[in-house]
């Protein structure tokens, strides 16, 4: 059964602006009761290259992930970035950060518990997701849990990677990697490296719950298998779940168990009882 999206967000921010583009706005959704709330930031996805916070796609609207998140207990932060068409990496991550250091500036005034600031993101936003996960060394800009739905981990090993019958030639220089980077992956390794979330891996990062279809055209499902290869050999917390049959963006799966354990695991990480 369709869930509801939800309401009419209570803030509509302007968070950073950056001379010849558009600003950056996030929309802030409370739950019912009263405050401090925790809080999930949502980046979505759209291949780096559209997208918009203001609604998810056809395949996950049914699912009313916000409206889930909410009547959970949680505060939903919904943020914009840059895509590919407008600037290259890093731009996006400086983006979803820039919205992460004015919501806990405003933590206070706006009923939010940074001590509980989790992240999740699918696709391109769950790669965003993965790096402002760890690469959190500042406390203005850490979160402290990241759920990360079949996002890139690795923009180098892509190709490699590919299911056979894989619907993106990574390699190519018009892949979504190529213009995220500003030009062909392999011939520019360091950029790609520097884009690629395994590279960030320590010890230290925050607990993560890496899902991933079995099946994935899109994004290999071997991009998870390595982000949590990487973090559970040097010790950090990371759970995967890889889901059997399921394709890009959950398509052939229920998607309505996947939010379950998305908020099963928030709930637990973060200390949160269920509401």
């Amino acid at each position: 059964m369709a869930h509801p999206e939800p309401p009419a967000p209570v803030i509509d921010a302007i968070v950073a602006e950056h001379p010849g583009f558009r600003p950056l706005t996030l929309d802030l959704f409370r739950p019912a009761g009263p405050g401090p709330s925790p809080l999930v930031i949502w980046v979505h996805g759209g291949a780096w290259r559209f997208g918009s916070n203001k609604h998810d796609g056809p395949q996950l609207a049914p699912a009313g992930i916000g409206h889930r998140i909410l009547a959970e207990g949680y505060a939903l932060a919904r943020v914009t970035y840059r895509l590919s068409g407008e600037a290259t990496f890093p731009a996006q991550l400086d983006d979803v950060k820039a919205g992460v250091r004015w919501l806990r500036r405003n933590a206070a005034d706006l009923g939010l518990d940074e001590r509980r600031f989790a992240i999740w993101g699918e696709s391109a936003g769950g790669h965003l997701a993965s790096l402002v996960t760890l690469t959190g060394e500042d406390p203005a800009e850490a979160v402290r849990a990241g759920v990360i739905w079949y996002g890139p981990s690795d923009l180098l090993t892509m190709a490699t990677q590919n299911h056979p019958e894989g619907l993106q030639d990574h390699d190519s220089p018009e892949s979504p990697e190529s213009r995220l980077v500003g030009g062909p992956v392999q011939e520019m390794a360091k950029e790609a490296a520097a884009a690629s979330p395994v590279h960030y891996v320590s010890p230290d990062a925050p607990p993560m719950l890496i899902v991933h279809g079995d099946q994935d055209r899109v994004v290999p499902a071997g991009q998870s298998r390595e982000l949590y290869g990487r973090l559970t050999a040097v010790g950090a917390p990371a759970e995967l779940r890889i889901v059997p049959g399921a394709d890009h963006c959950f398509v052939g799966a229920d998607l309505g168990p996947l939010v379950r354990e998305g908020l099963d695991f928030l709930n637990r990480v973060l200390s949160v009882s269920a509401g």
